[in-house]
């Protein structure tokens, strides 16, 4: 998969891949306009949602409704490096959900795509290429 990152204004730093754009700016003290979340709370909603999406799927599953259930996403940080040392999720359920799939809950959030890895962390490579300019049709 390719992304295209590209800077549509101020600090608005926007990523285009396939049909989809998923822009990001920065808070008015970081010189953005806050319009849109910054692309590291971006980052932190991506392992919420795609445990989510687990928790979603294992419900669907067993047809079980998914009304009243939702996943927060708590983090801490280390105040020396500034980095975030722990994700919590708490799969949230409503009295009605069969307690017997709680740990199954917990197992099928634990198999979010992003978790794993930053579990198994891929290797970056970053470089700078000349490239022609865009031609501008119109």
């Amino acid at each position: 998969m390719e992304m295209v990152v590209d800077f549509p204004s101020g600090a608005r730093v926007d990523a285009h891949f396939g049909p989809f754009t998923i822009s990001t700016d920065q808070p008015p003290a970081g010189g953005g306009e806050g319009a849109y979340p910054t692309p590291f709370a971006t980052f932190l909603a991506s392992l919420a949602t795609c445990a989510g999406i687990y928790v979603l799927g294992f419900c669907r599953q067993r047809g079980l409704d998914t009304a009243g259930i939702r996943l927060v996403q708590r983090m801490r940080s280390n105040p020396m490096s500034g980095l975030v040392s722990d994700v919590e999720i708490e799969i949230q359920v409503p009295p009605t959900f069969p307690e017997k799939y709680y740990s199954a809950l917990v197992r099928s959030a634990e198999q979010c795509a992003v978790k794993k890895h930053l579990e198994n962390p891929p290797q970056f490579n970053v470089q700078t290429r000349m490239v022609a300019e865009p031609v501008i049709i119109g």
